[in-house]
């Protein structure tokens, strides 16, 4: 066997996508589904998935493994040997179905097509030690998978039983969560060998099960969707904000709207409303006039960056969906914990005090915003919303217990989804969901009214 076919096609692929992760260079979630990716087999993209996010779900434990077994112990490894030491020691410790030799024999290989040919050996060596190691049991270990900095500011937040629950949930491959569009796509997935179970919180939502659900025609021609539960809400929420006022909104802003998720829901619900979407980055506005070109004709795309919008009483609603720290998806997005560091939340917080503001502003008198963000930092949450009211006499905050009653009474909630979320409402009305109490990745959303 030649050296380019020694590495399965699986392997190879979590190797490439975890070296353009590790160089900053892109995001897993995104990597995980590209072109490259597709067009692997079903049995080969569910292995490079589970390597790639478990890897990085688990990276602070295998370097504290590896380390054990280093000759250098403080020596700085090129990326390519601590990606590869990191893809064996990662199915040497938690893919028992995979046989040593293989999780070796691979890392092995991949470090020397990388031009390591001496390093390789220091991997072989260190791998069959890590092989050859009883690992012992330890209940909790999926606390330190992550930095310790982010356990004490949430066991200091949210104490440490509900710490434990986030980060073991954050351990685990989360649900993959489609959006239909009416009963007969359901009927199609799964006569195309899909299987399907209901959603956790929405009708509309759907787990996937079985079946290779990503090559589906209707999620290729958008009338599925994939798309988290928690997000789904968001969009829910904003698109029922002004069901108690005497008119439905007719001026819609959505202030972040890409990917544009959020933004079809809204369309969805108001398809006479006109929406204006803003995006700041020309890229994903260019990707938020792909998604949405053909079922949103009255969606204005515009580039713009929402924490300077000037606009003034022009919308009778506005989604704030704020660019935030993302700590509400480690388990979506693991490499967030190993990016992120305590100065980047302040940073954050004053780009979404701006875009609230702007929002705020750009709402008529009786109009609303909804704020939202999937971040499990108070900073970004109700500490933000809190420094908003208190500079501005004329918004108030209003609590989202009637907007869920409306929701489960038009159906769009299921019965146990509703009282599942009425358990995360706050004190002031606001919605916090937390990874492992609801099954979903984390947001919080609160509801404000400009008088």
């Amino acid at each position: 066997m030649s050296a380019a076919n020694a590495v399965s096609a699986a392997r190879q692929a979590a190797y490439t996508i975890l070296m353009k992760v590790g160089r900053g260079h892109a995001h897993a979630d995104e990597l995980l589904r590209g072109k490259a990716t597709g067009a692997l087999s079903v049995a080969d993209r569910n292995l490079a998935t589970a390597l790639v996010l478990g890897v990085l779900r688990w990276q602070i434990l295998l370097d504290e493994q590896i380390k054990k077994y280093l000759k250098h112990p403080q020596a700085k490894l090129d990326t390519e040997i601590r990606i590869s030491l990191r893809l064996g020691a990662f199915q040497l410790r938690f893919l028992d179905r995979i046989p040593a030799h293989a999780a070796i024999g691979e890392s092995v290989e991949l470090a020397k097509q990388a031009g390591h040919h001496f390093a390789s050996r220091m991997v072989n060596a260190v791998l069959r030690k890590l092989a050859a190691s009883a690992a012992p049991a330890d209940e909790d270990a999926f606390l330190r998978a992550y930095p310790a900095w982010i356990v004490d500011r949430w066991t200091k937040f949210y104490g440490a039983e509900t710490v434990r629950a986030v980060c073991r949930h954050g351990q685990a491959q989360p649900p993959l969560a489609i959006r239909l569009d009416q009963a007969a796509t359901e009927a199609e997935l799964t006569a195309s060998g899909v299987q399907l179970a209901p959603g956790a919180l929405l009708a509309q939502a759907r787990t996937v099960i079985g079946g290779d659900a990503l090559a589906a025609e209707a999620l290729r021609d958008g009338r599925a969707r994939v798309q988290d539960e928690g997000s789904q809400l968001i969009g829910e929420l904003a698109a029922c904000a002004c069901d108690d006022l005497e008119q439905n909104p007719k001026n819609i802003l959505d202030t972040c709207a890409a990917p544009g998720g959020k933004t079809l829901i809204l369309v969805e619900r108001h398809p006479e409303a006109r929406i204006v979407a803003c995006e700041a980055s020309p890229q994903r506005l260019a990707q938020l006039k792909e998604r949405l070109a053909g079922r949103a004709a009255r969606v204005e795309c515009r580039l713009a960056d929402a924490a300077v919008l000037s606009e003034d009483s022009l919308y009778d609603l506005a989604l704030a969906d704020a660019p935030c720290s993302g700590t509400g998806t480690l388990g979506r997005n693991p490499e967030i914990r190993h990016r992120l560091q305590p100065e980047d939340l302040g940073r954050q917080a004053g780009r979404q005090r701006a875009i609230l503001c702007a929002a705020l502003r750009a709402v008529r008198s009786g109009g609303r915003v909804l704020y939202s963000t999937c971040s499990l930092e108070p900073e970004e949450n109700e500490q933000l919303v809190a420094a908003v009211l208190a500079g501005n006499a004329n918004a108030r905050q209003i609590s989202l217990a009637p907007r869920l009653d409306a929701l489960q009474r038009a159906g769009i909630l299921t019965e146990n989804g509703a009282e599942l979320l009425k358990k995360c409402l706050t004190a002031e009305g606001a919605l916090q969901l937390l990874p492992g109490a609801v099954p979903t990745d984390g947001f919080y959303a609160a509801l404000l009214e400009k008088r």
